[in-house]
């Protein structure tokens, strides 16, 4: 594609952006039939092995992902979008195949369906017919509100039980924003959402009413903070980790640092996080005192705990040694069966987010690549940070996985599937590291990493639970890097 000539003219320019997007949208319904070919042969193979009817399918998604490069949940909603395209809904398809819709306008009409039985999909897709050109020049918000009228037209007790059972799905997520800020979004019922921005909203209009000079939103979201984690600063019990340079935290290089649940951020900020109570206003002073490798920021009392939790953060440092120019981390053995908190914090920084290819879910497991039933051991080139699906994807029939460390290069793994494809892995690069050439080739052919969201709150810095704190603890821990 790229060896053929552009047109030379707007009007030939415009007929060639249109007709590739028809060339996608065709692409995308060839990608759904194979996709569900495909989930048919794996079942069809699965069931002549034996495999129970209910664990049959397990792992295509997976795989699925994989060739498309997505994440193993993006796969399985893939796979599920298809399955209901082929076999339910031929006009959608028809429509996509023939680029009069595009993927992301079929994944629409699919999902305001499913709670619709197979022979009600089928009869609101043939009512619609979007192969007919109905929706031509229609929104995405025209072409939803047809689709629910449509479903609710056919089972409107369906629909009704759909809308009440939705309030299973709340949830919290968080993901990276530009400069150093993060978007933190709630899914919540409409009273319950409608009622927290309404309590918030007043509390706004109450501070100004009193000349607080800040923005409407700014005190929204300063308000949010300080109640869901009832301290000011809104650090509550949690352990912020940060990782950077010791020429970053020494000797004010502006080699960035990273921060697990964001990911890079600037030096500068990094090193403001250190010093102040919020970042930009200074706090009072504290002298260093050495305990077990690490340096603690105290406020000065005799059992350690702060005399006043609002001053500042509790910092922690501790020491991690890298090989030049790699950023390998260098580690130690363990003969036990479960990885020791050493370890996984080591796995933890080395890895950062889970390490099969395409997925950026946050560390649930710390896994045996090798697994321990077959004498894997237990040790830093064995252990991998993997979310809970795909630790559990890489368990079943057919898939395997094999660390592959060569002297100088970063920590890596390769993954099988029952297929016979063999994806890599390679662990991020640390702050201070620079990837050769032949690294960088490598990640960019194998998995693009990103920020994800944090770790669940961690542990106190003598390596109790934090539960065990009957007062507000600010801590900071910082693994500052020698490379």
């Amino acid at each position: 594609m790229a060896s053929l000539p552009l047109g030379a003219t707007g009007p030939e320019l415009i007929d060639e952006v249109r007709a590739l997007e028809e060339l996608k949208s065709a692409i995308a319904g060839r990608q759904a039939r194979a996709a569900v070919v495909f989930d048919l042969v794996q079942r069809q193979s699965q069931a002549a092995e034996g495999v129970p009817v209910a664990e049959q399918g397990r792992g295509v998604g997976a795989q699925l992902a994989l060739a498309r490069r997505e994440s193993p949940a993006r796969g399985g909603r893939l796979l599920g979008l298809a399955r209901a395209l082929v076999t339910e809904m031929p006009h959608t398809l028809a429509a996509l195949e023939s680029g009069r819709l595009n993927e992301w306008r079929a994944t629409l009409l699919v999902r305001e369906t499913a709670c619709l039985s197979a022979a009600d999909r089928c009869a609101v897709d043939e009512e619609l017919s979007p192969d007919t050109g109905a929706f031509d020049g229609a929104g995405d918000r025209q072409l939803v509100a047809a689709a629910r009228a449509a479903a609710y037209r056919r089972d409107p007790r369906s629909v009704t039980q759909r809308a009440g059972h939705a309030a299973r799905d709340r949830h919290v997520s968080l993901r990276p924003a530009p400069d150093t800020m993060t978007y933190l979004t709630a899914l919540l019922p409409v009273a319950q959402g409608v009622a927290v921005h309404a309590e918030l909203t007043r509390h706004a209009d109450a501070c100004r009413a009193t000349g607080d000079a800040r923005s409407r939103g700014q005190l929204m979201a300063n308000a949010l903070v300080e109640r869901t984690t009832g301290t000011p600063g809104g650090f509550s019990r949690v352990e912020v980790q940060l990782i950077m340079t010791d020429r970053t935290l020494l000797q004010g290089d502006s080699e960035p640092a990273r921060l697990p649940g964001y990911g890079i951020v600037p030096a500068g900020w990094a090193r403001d996080l250190l010093t102040t109570k919020d970042v930009g206003q200074p706090i009072g002073s504290s002298a260093s005192q050495p305990e077990s490798q690490s340096l603690s920021r105290s406020s000065g009392r005799a059992d350690g705990r702060p005399t006043d939790p609002g001053r500042g953060f509790e910092v922690w440092l501790r020491r991690l040694y890298t090989a030049p120019g790699t950023g390998e981390l260098i580690g130690v053995d363990s003969r036990s069966r479960l990885f020791t908190i050493g370890q996984r914090r080591f796995i933890q920084a080395r890895d950062d987010l889970c390490r099969t290819p395409y997925c950026d879910a946050p560390i649930r497991h710390y896994d045996h690549i090798i697994p321990w039933h077959t004498n894997g051991p237990t040790t830093l080139a064995n252990g991998a940070g993997l979310c809970e699906a795909c630790n559990h994807t890489k368990e079943l029939d057919g898939w395997r996985a094999r660390p592959h460390a060569k002297p100088g290069e970063r920590h890596g793994l390769t993954l099988s599937t029952p297929t016979g494809h063999t994806y890599h892995s390679t662990a991020p690069p640390l702050p201070g590291s620079r990837p050769s050439g032949r690294d960088r080739e490598q990640e960019a052919g194998t998995q693009y990493r990103s920020s994800a969201p944090p770790p669940s709150p961690g542990h106190a810095p003598d390596g109790r639970s934090a539960q065990g704190y009957p007062y507000v603890q600010r801590s900071l821990r910082v693994d500052f890097v020698y490379a």
